[in-house]
């Protein structure tokens, strides 16, 4: 039996990061084995969030962000305008998928994207995430909740970058981030969404089907 068809929700404007993330565990907690699959693409207000085993010492200076502790895995990081996140909201045994490969397409789509502007992007072993030239493009996050994701990837389109100075980027002392901006892609950011959400699409919707 093939998973229901994935449904993808644009949120138009900025959307406050603390209803979006109780609505994700909402999502979650009252989902069931029918449920489709929905990945949210939206951008939010300037916000600092710090991950389950977050330090807050990585916090490197006071800011008027506020820091919000949340319950996805990683450290700290910062989310603000310009900025496409996509939250992949996947019934990971239904297609599939364990953490780790999910984790793996998320990079995979996000690489994906550049490398249909031109530019080349990488892994970095033991740091989750996409990278040019060893500056963090784009940042992961996740929580699993019997079997379903949810939280999910933020690619830097043209953000302001200024609010990483005041944090070790995902906990690391000194790690550099770059933006789409940056790059040399003009694309605007409406379209390098709906590339990213093709490319998440994609290869979600091949997971867990099967053929007869």
């Amino acid at each position: 039996m093939n998973p229901p068809p994935l449904i993808v929700r644009n949120t138009a404007g900025l959307a406050e990061y603390e209803p979006v993330w109780r609505a994700m565990q909402t999502f979650t907690r009252e989902r069931n084995d029918t449920t489709a699959d929905e990945l949210w693409s939206l951008q939010h207000p300037p916000v600092y969030t710090l991950g389950l085993a977050g330090k807050p010492e990585h916090l490197l200076k006071a800011s008027p962000i506020p820091v919000i502790k949340v319950d996805r895995g990683g450290q700290i990081t910062y989310h603000g305008p310009g900025q496409i996140v996509v939250y992949l909201l996947v019934d990971l045994r239904r297609r599939r998928l364990t953490v780790k490969g999910l984790v793996r397409l998320m990079e995979e789509a996000v690489m994906a994207t550049l490398t249909d502007q031109g530019v080349e992007a990488a892994l970095l072993p033991g740091a989750p995430g996409v990278y040019v030239k060893g500056a963090k493009v784009a940042a992961l996050g996740l929580r699993v909740q019997r079997g379903c994701s949810y939280h999910g990837v933020a690619l830097n389109v043209d953000l302001d970058l200024a609010p990483f100075a005041c944090i070790n980027p995902c906990g690391y002392a000194g790690m550099p981030v770059t933006r789409t901006l940056d790059l040399g892609i003009s694309l605007p950011l409406a379209d390098l969404e709906r590339q990213l959400l093709e490319q998440l699409t994609t290869r979600l919707q091949a997971c867990g089907t099967t053929t007869s």
